[in-house]
């Protein structure tokens, strides 16, 4: 799909995309045509009742073929609702609304006139910017493993122009947009892509091939963990057949290139059998994005380097594979992390904190972060709890939380803030060790996960961010099909631009 910018005009034979507001009448360029064919748009809309008639909340549209005295082929019309009180996310949908429109009649030399669609708080440029990222977001198909060509993909040649009076400003913002449609389309490919392709080795590939674009990526395999003790994190993979690999990422963006990171941590386990404690056959398919969390930092990383963001940023990802072996842990085994503190593993399906400690332990103590976020698949109970809404947020930190939170609205990738509390913590005390994996009650089990992980953060603002219900949807979405959501990677990019760039 090839994307254009231009100045206002028509073409011979193209199809073009125009506007209205709630009372059907046309608005921005759309008026410039009505003028053009002599009122024959505007009389065709008064001349349609049903179409003035329509109450509905979802996008509705009128098709004028043939416009007279235009050079365009057909005009579609969309009727905007409530346009002066949208937001970001509305005019996402927008785009994903349109996509569909062009891929349902299978248009491929499209002409969107986008002036005039803007919103009170939101500018013309930053509407259109998310109507074109709600377009992109919405093409999403991953199609690799078909013999055949999908023939409902929209095609590599299809033709999308926008022609507008400020054309060179929405080409210049367009780079931020293919910059978060490419990491949110590398979080869902990782995440999409089949467990005996992407395994940890390969998601290590995947994070390094950050570094032609400007990353710089660490990778320590089973060897280099072993020699600094992060025998949580190795525990994991005991397992299996791939080689367990922390990968680090750093993007310097800041003018200051010395001054503290930002950092984001993600569980990345390539797919989770549950190990001794093994899961039950039903929905165990799903457990290929119990790495989401990991395919999120990936990708946010991607697009911070693509757009060259003005922060200081480290990546880091735990990567294992949680598989039964002759090698696996058992339950009530006992592991010594990279932090020193002891855990005695009494679920062996409660793997990924175990993932997670050691990673948060050597992102503090090697990059003395200004704060850290991590994101992981971590339980099923958050999605008891919440559903597939909203994430579970917890933190050590009211002023990261509330910066969290804020982003997540924008962006519709929301957050749900959970209590932390020391009687909460005395759940994973252990009679033989530090601590243990799991609480010794059925209660409050995304909690308990959060204290667990809570232990290996010293003073450093911290979040974690459990994804389990918002990684994958059973459904499609407006601007997501079905399959892995990319969820984090658009609010985590929010929260960097609005909070900690150029700062």
């Amino acid at each position: 799909m090839d994307i254009q910018f231009n100045n206002l005009k028509q073409e011979k034979s193209a199809i073009g995309i125009i506007f209205c507001d709630h009372n059907c009448r046309l608005i921005g360029y759309g008026k410039k045509l009505d003028q053009l064919s002599k009122k024959h748009l505007s009389n065709t809309i008064n001349a349609d009742d049903s179409f003035n008639a329509r109450k509905s909340k979802n996008f509705d549209y009128l098709i004028v073929h043939n416009p007279q005295n235009l050079t365009l082929s057909k005009l579609y019309i969309f009727k905007l609702r409530n346009i002066k009180n949208a937001a970001n996310r509305d005019f996402q949908i927008l785009g994903g609304n349109l996509l569909s429109l062009i891929k349902f009649y299978k248009e491929n030399n499209i002409i969107i006139y986008p002036d005039g669609v803007s919103a009170s708080k939101l500018s013309f440029v930053n509407s259109t910017s998310e109507l074109l990222l709600g377009f992109l977001l919405a093409s999403y198909k991953f199609t690799k493993y078909f013999s055949k060509r999908d023939a409902k993909a929209i095609s590599k040649k299809t033709k999308i122009k926008i022609y507008s009076s400020q054309f060179s400003r929405l080409e210049k913002n367009y780079e931020t947009v293919k910059a978060i449609h490419e990491g949110v389309t590398m979080t869902r490919n990782l995440v999409t892509e089949p467990p005996n392709v992407m395994t940890p080795p390969e998601l290590a590939k995947n994070a390094a091939s950050l570094e032609k674009i400007g990353v710089k990526v660490t990778i320590f395999g089973e060897k280099e963990m072993t020699k600094l003790g992060m025998g949580s994190l190795l525990s994991v993979g005991r397992g299996s057949e791939h080689e367990s690999k922390l990968v680090i990422m750093e993007w310097k963006g800041h003018k200051n290139k010395k001054k503290k990171p930002i950092a984001f941590i993600g569980k990345g386990v390539s797919f989770d059998t549950g190990g001794v404690s093994l899961k039950p056959a039903g929905g165990m398919e799903e457990m290929k994005y119990d790495m989401g969390g990991s395919g999120v930092v990936i990708g946010l990383m991607k697009t911070l380097a693509l757009r060259k963001a003005k922060a200081n940023v480290i990546g880091v990802v735990g990567l294992v594979e949680n598989h039964i072996g002759n090698m696996a842990t058992r339950p009530s085994d006992v592991v010594k992390s990279y932090s020193g503190q002891t855990i005695e593993v009494l679920n062996t399906d409660a793997e990924g904190r175990l993932v997670l400690a050691d990673a948060l332990w050597y992102t503090q103590e090697k990059y003395k972060p200004e704060l850290m976020v991590d994101l992981a698949t971590l339980t099923g109970a958050i999605i008891i709890a919440i559903g597939n809404e909203y994430a579970g947020l917890f933190s050590n930190n009211d002023k990261l939380s509330k910066q969290l939170e804020d982003a997540g609205k924008i962006e519709d990738e929301k957050l749900w803030r959970f209590p932390l509390h020391d009687k909460f913590d005395k759940m994973i005390n252990s009679p033989i060790a530090d601590m243990q994996n799991i609480s010794s009650g059925r209660g409050a089990g995304s909690i308990t996960a959060a204290q667990f992980l809570q232990r290996f953060v010293n003073k450093v603002p911290w979040a974690h961010l459990d994804i389990a219900g918002t990684t994958w949807s059973k459904t499609n979405l407006p601007t997501s099909p079905k399959g892995a959501t990319a969820f984090g990677v658009k609010l985590l990019n929010k929260f960097v631009s609005k909070y900690h760039e150029g700062k």
